[in-house]
């Protein structure tokens, strides 16, 4: 897996089925004015706009209604602030924005229902306040849940840290094993040595981050090297992956494969010191299939041995290990979960189809009907897994 870093920060969508919050990001808002709903001729929705600042957070919502409806967030203050959308008593959020820039307007789009409601203005450099409550009596709102903060990531993040140091000693043991078919001229044994290290490798996909440019080492590749797969600085996996299958002798393998086992034996000895971030763990569970697909799925990694799906299934493993860090968190926030597990067991079963005792169907080979099948499941669950990254950031209470 190749992490891209990418993140969305704003708007946040809390999923398919689970928690939905969406900014309309087309149309013109026909803004509520004397803090009276009015109607967007292009949505037909209720629409109000509500005051984002430290002195008069939540100012404008005077005639709440029930349903589905856009609240148009102006930040008047001097400074960029987060807004959430909650039960002023337990602090379930029902919708949120962040990044809302001084004197901006953002739109928020939620379902309301019978119960009490506040919105909670959070500036960058100061305190949150919370605006005056409102009460609608009737209808059903949408799902909410409660806020996750970095005390409640902590226990999950450092029991995952501590699964991957076990991991590593497997990385370190399985890549000394290939570095030792290659130092006696065993290709065969070599290109059979080298997929069950580097799918070891590829389960840890949540902590690459933490593995800083050891990662890139390790797992690099070759876009942006001058020589390509000829520069000097293409090494790691992917480089003794190209070697074994283009041809490349044992002798021109052995100071790859060495250069390999040394790097992560030294990630492994330093590991102890590294420091994940708690805040992270949601949005790498999301991001490790993301790169999947976009990696993986493409054939952008492939350097000969045609294993991209095998690194799929691998990175699933991943995934799964970091929803089972989260899990406590998640059962009491994430009424999907269930569809969640389901959608992940699928993905396991289509993505084991193509194994083979120990090889693994290429991506050349597919039919179009298995092609499709694959690319479907995979781009659902990322989807679905968008909610726990989005679940799991955490959130200022104070």
């Amino acid at each position: 897996m190749v992490l891209s870093g990418l993140r969305r920060e704003s708007p946040r969508l809390w999923g398919v089925l689970g928690l939905t919050l969406v900014c309309l990001a087309s149309g013109v808002l026909a803004l509520a004015h004397g803090g009276r709903p009015a109607r967007a001729a292009s949505d037909g929705l209720p629409h109000t706009t509500v005051e984002v600042s430290p002195g008069r957070c939540g100012r404008g919502w005077d005639h709440p209604v029930s349903g589905v409806q856009v609240f148009g967030m102006h930040n008047t203050s001097d400074g960029p602030a987060e807004v959430y959308l909650e039960d002023p008593r337990s602090q379930a959020v029902y919708g949120e924005l962040e990044d809302i820039g001084p004197g901006t307007t953002r739109p928020l789009t939620v379902r309301l229902g019978r119960g009490a409601y506040a919105f909670k203005c959070v500036p960058d450099d100061a305190d949150a306040v919370t605006g005056p409550t409102v009460h609608i009596t009737t209808g059903s709102s949408g799902p909410a849940a409660a806020p996750v903060t970095e005390h409640d990531l902590i226990p999950p993040a450092l029991a995952y840290q501590k699964w991957v140091g076990g991991g590593l000693d497997q990385v370190v043991r399985l890549t000394t094993r290939l570095r030792a078919a290659i130092d006696r001229g065993d290709l065969a044994g070599a290109r059979a040595a080298w997929l069950p290290a580097h799918l070891e490798y590829e389960r840890l996909g949540a902590a690459y981050d933490a593995f800083g440019d050891a990662d890139a080492e390790i797992n690099g590749t070759d876009a942006g090297l001058p020589g390509g797969v000829h520069d000097k600085d293409f090494t790691g996996f992917h480089r003794v992956e190209y070697g074994l299958w283009h041809g490349q002798s044992a002798t021109e393998l052995r100071a790859p494969a060495a250069g390999l086992v040394k790097a992560l034996t030294t990630l492994r000895d330093t590991w102890a010191q590294a420091r994940m971030d708690p805040a992270q763990l949601g949005l790498r569970a999301h991001e490790i299939l993301e790169n999947t697909v976009q990696f993986e799925l493409t054939g952008r990694t492939d350097y000969g041995s045609g294993t991209n799906l095998a690194t799929a299934r691998a990175n699933l493993d991943g995934t799964r290990q970091v929803l089972s860090s989260l899990r406590p968190l998640l059962a009491t926030r994430y009424a999907d979960l269930p569809r969640l597990d389901a959608e992940s067991a699928t993905a396991q079963d289509t993505l084991d189809g193509f194994r083979h005792g120990d090889a693994w169907t290429p991506l050349k080979r597919l039919t179009r009907t298995q092609r499709e099948s694959v690319d479907a499941v995979l781009d659902d669950l990322v989807e679905r897994l968008a909610s726990v990254a989005t679940l799991c950031d955490p959130r200022r209470t104070v």
